[in-house]
This record gives C-alpha cells, sequence and structure tokens, in this order.
C-alpha cells in the first residue's frame, strides 16, 4: 500500500467523527438562527460546508508532509470518553479493525466519487445543450421575454448580457453560467402563466445571477462529490439551498415591491409536476408551500425538538468508528520493522578452516537499510565466538534485499537485527 492511498484512507475515515461534529455544531447554530435573516443562515450552513472540505484537506496533508504525529493532538481530542462510548455500544471487545481494510475503503470511495463526477459532467453537458438548441416554433414567445428579461436586469443592476431560451424539457425556470448567464424558461408556463406571475418568477431567476448563486451551487456539486458518504454533507448542503431560495424570494419581492405576486406565481409552480435540478438554479427549489407562506404571511418558527433524534442517532452510530479511526492511527504511528528477504540471495557459504574444526554458534548482526531496501552498514552486535562464521554471515546476508521499515506508511532507514545460526544438523 502506498503512503498516498495509505493516509488518505485515514483521512476518509477521520472525516466520519469530524463531519458529524460539524453537523452537530451546524444544527445548533441554524437552530439558533431559525428567526433570523435567511443571508444569516445561509453564511453559517455554507461556512460549515466549506469546513467539511478544508478540514479533511488540510488534515491529508498534514499527514503526507508532517507524518501522523502531524494530527496527533487533533485526532486525541476526547479520545478516552468516546472511545468509552464505543465500546458500550459494540461490547466489552475491541472494535473490529479497519486499518487493513484501508486500500479497499479508497477503492470504493474513488469509484463512486468517480461515477458521481461523471453524473455532473453529464446534467452540465445536457444544461449547455439545452441552451444552444433554437426552438423556432417559441421565437415570438421567446423575443418577447427576452426584452423583458433586459429590463429586469437593469432594474437588478446586472450589467453582464442575461440570455434566455425557452424549451420544452424543464418544468421550471432554471438559471445556469457564470460568465454567460443564461435563464432556460419552460415553453409550458409560457403558455399557461399569466406574464405578471411569470415575471415574478423571472425576477427571483434574477436574484441568482445578481448574487452569482451557480459558482457557489457548482461548489456545492463538486463537494458533495468528493464527501458523498457522509449523511452531514448532505443535509448541510440541503440547507445551503433552501436559505438560497428564501434568499432569492426576498430579493426579488423588494425588487417587484409585491411579495404576493411572486407567492402566487410559487403556487402555479406547486400545482405541476417537475423534477429538481441540483446542478443550476431552479425557482421550485426547496419546499414552496413554505415559501409562500413566508411571502405571504412571515411568522416566527418555533424549535422543533424532533430534529435533535436523527442528530443523536447518527452520533452514536458514529462514535465507535470515531474509536477505531484514533486507534487506527495509534497503529499507524508504530514502526514496521525492516525485514531480508532470503529468497533473493544463497545461504551464507560455510568457511572451511570452521568447517573442519566442526565450529557452531549463533551470531547476532545488524543492517542499516536505507529507504530504498538497500543496506547502507552492517555489524556484528554479538559475535558467535568464531570471527570467521561472523563474517561469514555479515557478508552472505548483505547481499539478499531488504524491505525497507515503515513509519505511518512511510518508508524509513532504521537498522535492523538479526540472529544466524551456524549448526551441524
Amino acid at each position: 500500500m502506498s503512503a498516498f492511498i495509505f493516509h488518505l484512507g485515514l483521512t476518509l475515515m477521520h472525516f466520519l467523527w469530524q463531519g458529524l461534529l460539524l453537523g452537530c455544531a451546524t444544527a445548533v447554530a441554524l437552530t439558533l438562527l431559525r428567526n433570523s435573516r435567511a443571508e444569516y443562515r445561509y453564511l453559517v450552513a455554507c461556512s460549515a460546508l466549506m469546513a467539511c472540505l478544508c478540514w479533511p484537506a488540510f488534515e491529508l496533508y498534514q499527514r503526507l508532509h508532517g507524518g501522523a504525529d502531524a494530527t496527533g493532538a487533533a485526532g486525541a481530542f476526547g479520545a478516552g470518553m468516546l472511545r468509552l462510548a464505543a465500546q458500550s455500544i459494540v461490547g466489552n471487545g475491541e472494535p473490529f479493525d479497519l486499518r487493513d481494510s484501508l486500500r479497499d475503503i479508497v477503492r470504493l470511495w474513488a469509484l463512486c466519487a468517480i461515477v458521481l463526477s461523471l453524473r455532473m459532467i453529464l446534467g452540465l453537458l445536457w444544461i449547455d445543450r439545452a441552451a444552444k438548441q433554437c426552438d423556432c416554433k417559441h421565437r415570438q414567445d421567446q423575443l418577447r421575454w427576452e426584452a423583458s428579461l433586459s429590463r429586469l436586469a437593469a432594474r437588478f443592476g446586472i450589467d453582464r448580457k442575461v440570455q434566455l431560451r425557452i424549451v420544452d424539457t424543464v418544468s421550471s425556470p432554471i438559471t445556469a453560467g457564470l460568465w454567460r448567464p443564461i435563464v432556460l424558461l419552460p415553453a409550458a408556463l409560457v403558455a399557461g402563466m399569466p406574464p405578471d406571475l411569470l415575471e415574478a418568477l423571472l425576477a427571483h431567476e434574477m436574484a441568482h445571477i445578481k448574487r452569482h448563486d451557480y459558482l457557489i451551487n457548482l461548489l456545492q456539486n463538486v463537494i458533495e462529490t468528493l464527501l458523498f458518504y457522509h449523511p452531514a454533507v448532505w443535509w448541510i448542503s440541503h440547507r445551503i439551498r433552501i436559505e438560497r431560495e428564501l434568499i432569492a424570494d426576498d430579493f426579488a419581492a423588494r425588487q417587484l415591491g409585491e411579495p404576493r405576486r411572486l407567492a402566487l406565481a410559487l403556487s402555479e409552480l406547486e400545482r405541476l409536476q417537475f423534477s429538481t435540478h441540483h446542478l443550476a438554479q431552479a425557482a421550485n427549489g426547496g419546499n414552496l408551500m413554505d415559501r409562500i407562506q413566508r411571502l405571504c404571511r412571515p411568522a416566527p418558527q418555533a424549535l422543533n425538538w424532533k430534529a435533535v433524534v436523527p442528530m443523536l442517532g447518527l452520533a452514536l452510530a458514529c462514535m465507535s468508528i470515531y474509536a477505531e479511526a484514533v486507534a487506527a492511527d495509534k497503529a499507524a504511528a508504530e514502526t514496521v520493522p525492516a525485514l531480508a528477504d532470503f529468497s533473493s540471495c544463497q545461504k551464507p557459504v560455510w568457511p572451511a578452516g570452521p568447517l573442519s574444526r566442526k565450529e557452531t554458534g549463533t551470531v547476532t548482526l545488524k543492517f542499516l537499510v536505507g529507504v530504498d531496501g538497500k543496506f547502507k552498514q552492517s555489524e556484528v552486535a554479538q559475535s558467535s565466538g568464531h570471527p570467521e562464521l561472523d563474517e561469514a554471515a555479515r557478508t552472505g546476508i548483505e547481499k539478499c534485499r531488504f524491505t525497507p521499515a515503515l513509519k505511518a506508511g512511510k518508508p524509513v532507514e532504521s537498522w535492523m537485527y538479526m540472529k544466524y545460526v551456524w549448526t551441524l544438523d
């Protein structure tokens, strides 16, 4: 196993308790801010998601450049208490050993990450294709709504040109693109929704463009792809999307001056059957009924204690994994001694003189083995009492190949002690 795979596996395993800690802290912060502005909750959730990416990335960097000792302080935080809790879950025995499974863990993680990456790329290609297609049957409607969109862009203070396409393959307005933003407008809405309500939905999309939400959404998808295995990442990302839609609603309602019109537009969307596009910004994001009620009759949110139950269950489930991660780190800090490969060389030749005199004995040798597996120096640590036998054993074993010692998964230079027995049996 290479050092990179070894440390990557430990990092992925440690993120189980790190993500749990970040998820619990985020849940507490969002609960305290439940009646504050959506911008504050959005900032907290975005910061937590970035911490989910930066914490394991920084730890992996430390492991690769500073060894296991560089993360010892963070890894040992609360180890005794959580190990005791883990033992109460899995029994009185030691938790199962994951150290030997790190290679399989990394392989499975890489396979799933590749599949999710392909899914994200296909989604981006679909959006790009939908943006470039030209539907001549909606040409007149497209020109009319492009002019309306230009007026909205000027009202929102957007200097960039915003394109518009009317397509049949979506059921809710979708915003995509960073430098050249484009709004995909469903043909069904153009035909069936009153123009003033459809303009309110477009104002919601313009709020996303004004705030550069598409860039944050892409970063969300990257983090979800890399850390797909942790429920806290998906929950935090889901909260980001909810708060983002609330912020866009507020922004659009202020520009329109009519929150009720936007609420009516969202109620029209509620009647449609739609799919959620996570690679772009859609007006149907979040819970539409909650958004409608918030626009029409904003009211303080009561504390929901039921949300604490799944968090506690997740905490108990991850405690044993955390304890095993700490145990694996301690095991990784231990040095695996160097070994000699006797199949790569012949046995030391018995000198003629000692053989004729039937001399026997045990000699203890020590070899300095480098990181490349080659010996650098050899000495007799304890003589057999016969110098010729000592020298024959030393020169014979020097011709063998060696496996270097390992510390924290990295080859290190070290002394190796070996006993060689000369016997006539």
